[in-house]
């Protein structure tokens, strides 16, 4: 099984700049399509690739063999990038990308458990060695916090009536399988909105909390943009709002020459700039959404450091 082609592949290797003789990172491995794209634009740089799903790592390292002597992949969370690179004896790095989308390859691959469309144990773990699966939420949470958890990370209007509605169906038998959750929220909510992938933003959020997506998302970019040389650009894809929201704050913050409540008549906080906006939001063609319709929430965000 192949891995479609990543999301503004070619908008996001023309921000990078790509330098000769850089060093490069790619926190979001997948298939190795942005590594691909950048080792092949650039013939002399070093690029380390990163993810924390076995599976990626494999398909990468295969399809990336050509690559050997510049291409080092490794098992792990970008969000651990200043660890990582340590370990390999690299101080700075010259550009990166974050493309934080599910792979398509995940989302196809049933019994991994991440997509409403086909029935297979509830799972949902990029990092098959992590304790915690979809199951374990879906039939271990409180009522409460499930409604929580599908308003702040699924942004579902319905999550109450959801949320009662799993918690009514587990008491006759615990929830298993994809499919039947899938069953049991679109039951859930009113006649009008049962098509269309009424689950989705309830997977969306079981999802982010299995994986941790979002804890320590705005600490990861920052490590990123402190690892940048100067003039090294990173470059973030996001697929929902809290994605893209966590990017923007980061570099919004790193572009301001000044953190001070506006009310202040002067500065007194001292920060200056450490980056400038160079791109953002650019979001896919109509030639891409075309080609792969699961594009169309991405927005890609660019930085340079000063």
């Amino acid at each position: 099984m192949n891995y479609h082609t990543p999301v503004l592949l070619h908008e996001t290797v023309r921000y990078l700049n790509l330098k000769p003789g850089g060093v490069y990172a790619d926190g979001t491995l997948g298939g190795g399509g942005h590594s691909e794209a950048i080792l092949t634009a650039c013939p002399d740089c070093r690029l380390i690739g990163i993810d924390r799903d076995g599976e990626a790592i494999e398909f990468a390292e295969r399809r990336l063999e050509p690559f050997a002597g510049r291409f080092t992949a490794v098992r792990g969370n970008f969000k651990e990038i200043d660890g990582i690179l340590g370990r390999l004896n690299i101080d700075k790095i010259d550009g990166a990308v974050l493309d934080l989308g599910i792979s398509s390859r995940q989302i196809d691959s049933a019994g991994r458990g991440f997509s409403y469309m086909k029935d297979a144990p509830l799972d949902m773990r990029m990092d098959t060695r992590q304790r915690l699966t979809a199951r374990d939420v879906v039939n271990g949470y409180g009522e409460g916090r499930l409604v929580r958890l599908l308003r702040d990370y699924g942004e579902e209007g319905f999550a109450r009536v959801i949320a009662r509605a799993i918690v009514r169906e587990r008491a006759e038998a615990q929830i298993e399988t994809t499919g039947r959750l899938a069953s049991i929220v679109t039951g859930a909510v009113p006649a009008k909105f049962r098509y269309g992938g009424a689950p989705k933003k309830t997977f969306q959020a079981v999802r982010i909390e299995v994986n941790a997506e979002l804890i320590g998302l705005e600490d990861a970019i920052q490590s990123f943009i402190d690892k940048l040389n100067p003039e090294g650009r990173l470059a973030v894809i996001g697929f929902h709002s809290m994605e893209d929201r966590a990017a923007k704050t980061v570099f919004k913050r790193n572009a301001a020459d000044c953190l001070c409540d506006k009310s202040l008549p002067v500065c007194v906080c001292g920060h200056r700039a450490t980056v400038k906006l160079i791109a953002g939001p650019v979001q896919p063609s109509a030639e891409e959404l075309e080609h792969n319709p699961r594009a169309a929430s991405a927005k890609l965000r660019i930085v340079e450091k000063i």
